[in-house]
């Protein structure tokens, strides 16, 4: 039997552990062979792939990402054979089992939850007697009737095969993102999350893991994301794989942890400190709302006064970037209560800032309770809201557009100190910014259009030249040191009109060389001759004194210079002010 498990990722960089894990328990019985796309692949390639490996039965893995695709992809598949058996199993079809199947009737199989053990099983029915009766937690058709089994006991994780030891594999491993699992479940409840259907935590043999994690990086993986929902939970567990990892990565590995940072304690960030070599590691954080009344409506226990401690300590650390979520649309968290939000957790500075939409997930206590807080969304995945009794369409239009410059000036770091200037002296809050940036950027059209780094800075430019900054010089000129600080290479056409001109700049730079201007020891150092000067630096006015700024933060009305070298033999960029 020629079996086929496939899945459309959301980017070619990433990988399925589902069907991966599907692969290893169903061998050697069953010889499976793994075929992945992603969303953006026309439907008929994927399908043209898929019908020429001739296969028996495909199963295919769902999420609300790639769901509606699938679903093309399979009716696509019975039209030109109708004898393919269809199998889904995943997140998104395990919950309305039934509707799925009578909606689609293409689908022959559904795999409910937990599918290692169940798909193995429902492989050796489909070969042998077809009593499907006797499959543990499948829908199937029976007479043209949808019928389900009840699931089985949850799977002993510390006898699973390991999914991570295929041939086939091995060339991809430093091009895309290696997912790893340590742990199933989650200890707590959130109702807006899947996880918190299931009950209790499980763990994987920890020595099988890290003898996996050995092989994945001596074959060449790079980043290695831990999926398990709440990495620490344990803390003598979480101590133990940091130990680990500290102890035998391989140079150029970066692994990321899911983390619930309020039950964090201070001596397992201390250790990491001290210990954990600078960008090793990698944290993403779940704050979703700091609204008391809101996480006890969705049964989420949070200390923020705690998760503020463990991302300042982190951050003062240096060694970990951090990566924050907020849910835009739970429950009783109107404008002015996110707004409040959002401020809470601007105001530790996280590298990132993730602004998402409440999804109503199936299966979930805020889609079972919609009714409860009015709750219109999307009938379609991803299941967004569009409203609810505290939050209207205008709200979620708004919101949609900070979360759009947000993820362009902040989490990209094009122009941290301008930002940095902007949110803490000029607008009256970090929200603040980003609403009225986002909403201009949105009126002028620019969200429906593509961009050029330079245009990303000339449209920030123009909006605070029309709202009427005050120190607009000032802005300007920290605009600058962040575009040229972020240059590897000297710009060929940056996105101002030079404030020197070419008889000035040449005056300026012949007192440079005669040391009638003195720029520094370290430019010094340098030894340029004139040369290099005209060929590898920029040269700016400013108005203000910005070595002063980066010390001590305040502005000192002073006349002055930038100088931006572009080192050619290291695509290193030096900034002198003077």
């Amino acid at each position: 039997m020629n079996v086929i498990c496939s899945t459309l990722n959301a980017k070619f960089i990433h990988t399925n552990l589902a069907i991966r894990y599907l692969k290893a328990y169903a061998a050697p019985e069953f010889p499976i062979k793994l075929k992945e796309y992603t969303i953006k692949d026309p439907v008929l390639n994927i399908v043209s792939d898929l019908y020429q490996a001739k296969p028996d039965v495909i199963g295919f893995s769902c999420y609300i990402w790639n769901i509606e695709e699938t679903l093309k992809v399979v009716n696509m598949l019975k039209k030109v054979d109708p004898s393919i058996l269809i199998v889904l199993g995943g997140p998104e079809v395990t919950y309305d089992t039934v509707e799925w199947m009578e909606k689609n009737p293409d689908v022959d199989f559904i795999v409910i939850g937990e599918g290692e053990q169940t798909f193995k099983q429902l492989l050796n029915e489909i070969s042998t007697s077809k009593e499907y009766r006797n499959v543990h937690g499948i829908a199937y058709r029976e007479n043209g009737q949808v019928k389900t089994t009840l699931q089985m006991n949850k799977l002993d994780l510390k006898e699973l095969p390991s999914p991570y030891r295929f041939p086939e594999d091995i060339s991809d491993l430093g091009k895309r993102v290696t997912y790893i699992e340590t742990s199933r479940g989650c200890p707590f409840s959130c109702q807006f999350c899947l996880s918190s259907i299931e009950v209790g935590v499980r763990y994987f043999d920890r020595e099988k893991i890290k003898a996996d994690i050995r092989y994945l990086m001596e074959n060449g993986a790079k980043t290695i994301k831990f999926v398990d929902r709440t990495f620490n939970i344990s803390r003598s567990y979480a101590l133990e794989m940091f130990r680990f990892l500290i102890d035998e990565h391989l140079p150029g590995t970066v692994f990321q942890f899911e983390i619930t940072a309020d039950i964090m304690r201070p001596e397992v960030i201390e250790f990491l400190n001290q210990e954990a070599p600078n960008g090793l590691f990698r944290f993403e954080i779940g704050v979703q709302s700091t609204n008391d009344y809101t996480n006890e409506l969705v049964r989420r226990k949070q200390n923020f006064t705690k998760l503020t401690r463990t991302v300042t300590m982190v951050k003062e650390g240096g060694k970990i970037d951090q990566h924050l979520d907020l849910i835009a649309g739970l429950p009783e968290e109107d404008y002015s209560s996110f707004r409040k939000t959002f401020n809470d957790v601007f105001e530790m500075r996280p590298e990132e800032l993730q602004l998402g939409f409440l999804k109503m997930l199936r299966g979930t206590g805020v889609r079972l309770r919609a009714d409860e807080h009015q709750y219109v969304y999307m009938d379609h995945s991803p299941y967004e809201i569009l409203s609810n009794n505290v939050l209207s369409f205008d709200d979620i239009v708004r919101i949609k557009q900070v979360e759009d410059v947000l993820e362009k000036y902040w989490n990209d770091h094009r122009m941290d100190f301008t930002v940095e200037f902007l949110v803490s002296q000029v607008f009256p809050s970090p929200f603040d910014f980003f609403q009225e940036f986002g909403s201009y950027w949105d009126d002028k059209g620019w969200s429906r259009i593509g961009h050029q780094l330079e245009d990303l800075y000339r449209r920030l430019y123009s909006f605070l030249k029309e709202r009427s900054v005050e120190n607009l010089d000032v802005i300007e000129g920290l605009m600058k040191f962040d575009y040229l600080r972020n240059h590897k290479y000297k710009p060929r056409k940056p996105w101002w009109e030079s404030s020197i001109d070419k008889g000035e700049r040449s005056q300026l730079y012949r007192q440079i060389l005669d040391q009638e201007i003195s720029i520094g020891d370290s430019f010094s150092q340098l030894e340029l001759d004139e040369k290099e000067l005209f060929k590898h630096t920029m040269l700016e006015k400013l108005t203000f004194d910005l070595n002063h700024y980066l010390i001590t933060g305040d502005i000192r009305s002073k006349p002055g210079h930038l100088l931006a070298y572009f080192a050619p033999s290291n695509d290193q960029t030096l900034i002198f002010p003077f």
